[in-house]
């Protein structure tokens, strides 16, 4: 099988990566091909779908024109610096031009051991990749940048964890798999002929407009205060937002005890490692912010050879974090809100709504998707909000500033509140179905999120809050 890569990671020099290939697996069997981004990618999802096809999404074979690595990259992890991480479990066939001229890598995920594994098995479980696929391409579905999941390929392998899981492979796409680490890599070794290669790349891949190295990290600081702030209107929660898991394209990347907000509560923690709520949903700016702080120090001597010239210029930078995170979260709640203008008064209503929310533990996504029926007049959010004094006293101060002008038309609203989200239990579900052969409630929950804004008939389970019984507390990592 061919496939027309053009490996421009590939030509960089070799201590970027480890020249190998993907470890076959005993019985490859499909689960799920994304036709539709095959097509956008160039690639023919029949020939993907054959025997042939599937040989190379499971990593028995190696198509004609690609040229397997794994990448080097460091990382903090937790807050502790280590210096030597890299893709344990994965393997960058090469990259693609799709049909818009991006360029894409094409990656495998649990393709086996690589010189980065560092004593793990390479593999990964079939629940962790069905549930990447589920929560990627719904975020791809919101508009919000992220890696795509192009397939899924059951191995006829086990997979050791806290208990014996089938294993899987996950075909990922993304505009690049670099990291803030993959600077700290070489930043650690003191390797600035190689730093200067990696950032040189970057620009030429992702940011043509950067002029010099200090405006490279502010397109980074930009792309990523921008991300950050589209998560938190989905109430998405990355889980494990290291130096290693923060994409230097501005995309959300290594989705794995990733989970959505329920009732809103700015310290709602999901993953199981995040014992101190580091990564906590309200905590996520914060982090960043000083994920690009630890990128600002691997740039400086690039910034200028002199570091105490070097510093000031960094510093600069990462103090519009703060304020372009603020623009995009506002600009994204008033789209929310139906507000199109913003107006003095604007970030108190939105603040005073979100307080409303933690103090009647209202669902996150229902308490918004339901501002879209009280704008046509129906009453019946009210209920949400005990005895909805405090509520009214609200909604009048909403409903004056959309009578000031500059509102958005109630389709508009729906577009920016979803009614269908990766919602945990139905997640949870579709991960075990998957374990045991059923890939039924998997299918089912990817073909509601591929449209998550538009009400239908037949699927109202899907957006309904978890019962108690059903209730998710706790995600997994899958390594």
């Amino acid at each position: 099988m061919r496939i027309d890569f053009d490996n421009s990671y590939a030509r960089l020099p070799d201590r970027f990566f480890a020249r190998q290939n993907p470890v076959p697996v005993a019985a490859p069997r499909l689960i799920k091909l994304n036709v539709a981004l095959a097509e956008q990618l160039g690639l023919d999802p029949e020939a993907l779908a054959s025997p042939e096809g599937v040989a190379v999404l499971a990593g028995n074979a190696v198509a004609e024109g690609s040229a397997p690595l794994a990448m080097a990259y460091a990382g903090h992890q937790f807050g502790q610096f280590v210096p030597q991480l890299g893709d344990g479990r994965a393997n960058l066939l090469g990259e693609v031009i799709d049909r818009d001229g991006r360029r894409r890598d094409i990656q495998l995920k649990g393709s086996g051991q690589t010189y980065f594994s560092r004593g793990g098995d390479g593999r990964a479980g079939v629940g962790p990749v069905l549930r990447e696929y589920i929560v990627s391409e719904a975020m791809a579905a919101f508009g919000i940048p992220t890696t795509r999941s192009l397939a899924a390929v059951q191995t006829g392998e086990p997979v050791y964890r806290e208990q014996i899981q089938p294993g899987a492979v996950l075909t990922r796409v993304a505009s690049s798999h670099i990291r803030v680490g993959t600077f700290q890599y070489f930043a650690a070794r003191g390797d600035a002929d190689g730093l200067r290669l990696l950032a040189d790349h970057v620009i030429a891949r992702h940011y043509p407009q950067a002029g010099s190295y200090a405006e490279l990290l502010d397109c980074v600081v930009d792309a990523q205060a921008r991300l950050v702030a589209q998560w938190l209107t989905v109430g998405f929660i990355h889980g494990v937002m290291n130096t290693d898991n923060c994409s230097i394209a501005g995309e959300t990347i290594d989705y794995g005890p990733c989970a959505f907000m329920e009732a809103y509560d700015a310290a709602t923690v999901f993953s199981s490692i995040d014992y101190q709520g580091r990564y906590a949903y309200g905590n996520q700016p914060r982090i960043v912010l000083w994920n690009l702080s630890r990128l600002a120090e691997t740039l400086l001597p690039l910034i200028d050879g002199d570091q105490e010239k070097a510093l000031p210029v960094a510093e600069a930078v990462l103090t519009q974090f703060g304020p372009r995170f603020e623009a995009a979260y506002h600009a994204g709640l008033r789209a929310k809100l139906g507000l199109l203008s913003e107006r003095d008064g604007d970030s108190e209503l939105m603040q005073t709504f979100l307080k409303l929310l933690a103090e009647y533990g209202v669902d996150f996504t229902l308490g918004f998707r339901a501002l879209c029926d009280a704008a046509e007049g129906d009453p019946g959010m009210r209920s949400m909000f005990g005895d909805g004094a405090a509520f009214d006293a609200w909604v009048t101060q909403w409903q004056q500033r959309r009578a000031e002008g500059g509102t958005a038309p109630v389709a508009e609203m729906r577009r920016r509140n979803p009614l269908y989200i990766p919602r945990n239990h139905l997640v949870e579900a579709a991960v075990k179905a998957g374990e045991a052969g059923d890939y039924g409630p998997f299918e089912a929950l990817v073909a509601v999120l591929q449209n998550p804004f538009d009400f239908r008939a037949g699927v109202e389970a899907y957006a309904r809050p978890a019962e108690e019984h059903e209730r998710v507390r706790v995600t997994f990592c899958g390594t």
